[in-house]
């Protein structure tokens, strides 16, 4: 149960996003227009989590690694669990975006 938690909030093995985004992963930027407006990852994608579902045609491709972030790692964790239940194969929390992106560099 603790490692299914740590999972979920992005504190599981230890992964290369810098890596995944070389190789081609997405990363999905869920937090709200007004937020990513006010600074957010060069090259990511804005759906908010609240529009996720309605949106996932935007993420074509299931096999395609996706990173997920937002403000803190709570939304992303929530989008993690709605893309992996809807058949998306790799899928990462990537936490806070500002975090992110210092292991982006």
């Amino acid at each position: 149960m603790l490692n299914t938690i740590k999972q979920l909030l992005g504190f599981g093995p230890k992964v290369d996003y810098a890596e995944l985004v070389k190789q081609g992963a997405i990363v999905l930027d869920v937090r709200t227009k007004g937020e990513y407006a006010g600074g957010h990852i060069k090259g990511s994608i804005n759906i908010s989590v609240d529009a996720l579902s309605a949106n996932l045609g935007k993420l074509k491709d299931k096999n395609k690694p996706i990173i997920t972030c937002c403000a803190s790692g709570m939304r992303s964790a929530s989008a993690k669990s709605l893309l992996k239940s809807r058949g998306y194969r790799e899928v990462y929390n990537g936490g806070s975006w500002m975090s992110l992106q210092n292991k982006l560099r």
